[in-house]
Order: C-alpha cells, then sequence, then structure tokens
C-alpha cells in the first residue's frame, strides 16, 4: 500500500506541474485515454467532457505560472483499494479554487486518472 501511495502521490504532483504551466501533454501522461472530466457547469448541471476536449481547453488557457499566481496545492487524501485510488486535491488559480477528486485504476502496472470530478469555487475579495 505504501508503493501505490507514493506511486500516487508523485502522479499528482505531475498533475500539480502541470496545471501551473498548463502543459496538456504532461496532463497526458497521467490521464487515461478514454477518461473525462465531471463538473458543475455555469448553467448548474452535470457536465462531462472527453480528455481529449479538456486538454483543447488546457492549451489554450494562459498558464498560472506566466500570470504570476501564487502556487499553492495541496494533496488532501490518497485511498487506495488493490488496483483502484481516489485521491483528492486542493489547487488555486486565484480567483478560481479548484477541488478535483481523480478515480484512479492501474492499468498495466501504471497508475492512471480515469476519471477527473471538479469543483470550482470563484472568490472576488
Amino acid at each position: 500500500m505504501q508503493d501505490a501511495e507514493h506511486a500516487l502521490r508523485a502522479l499528482a504532483q505531475v498533475y500539480f506541474d502541470a496545471a501551473y504551466d498548463m502543459d496538456a501533454e504532461q496532463f497526458q501522461t497521467i490521464f487515461h485515454p478514454s477518461s473525462a472530466v465531471t463538473r458543475i457547469g455555469d448553467d448548474g448541471e452535470v457536465g462531462v467532457m472527453p480528455i481529449e476536449t479538456w486538454l483543447s481547453g488546457v492549451r489554450n488557457a494562459t498558464a498560472p505560472r506566466k500570470l504570476g499566481l501564487e502556487r499553492k496545492d495541496e494533496v488532501v487524501a490518497v485511498d487506495v483499494s488493490d488496483d483502484l485510488a481516489l485521491v483528492k486535491l486542493k489547487l488555486q488559480m486565484p480567483p478560481r479554487y479548484f477541488t478535483d477528486l481523480l478515480s484512479c485504476l492501474k492499468v498495466q502496472g501504471n497508475w492512471k486518472i480515469v476519471q477527473k470530478v471538479m469543483s470550482v469555487d470563484v472568490r472576488r475579495d
């Protein structure tokens, strides 16, 4: 179990680095090609987006690093059950603050994100 948790925390670090740089190619290394991103849309409805669609948005986004935004990443929890895991993360891109739940499976010996469920809190302090 410790090896799995260590590997999942390493995956989370890749995730944080990719988010700070808006690096779609780096994200691709940790997401399974058939994965999806789920969130509540601006209309209040659940939206599910294939990973390739989400990565297109990443490619067109300005990186928090380029904007000089403060980086604050946190692994809140890692829960492992055999070849299944859930990783809860918090990260910020002010004024947006994210909570992500990453459902992961061990695929051919490597942990991959198979589903990302996210929430965004917009703060206008």
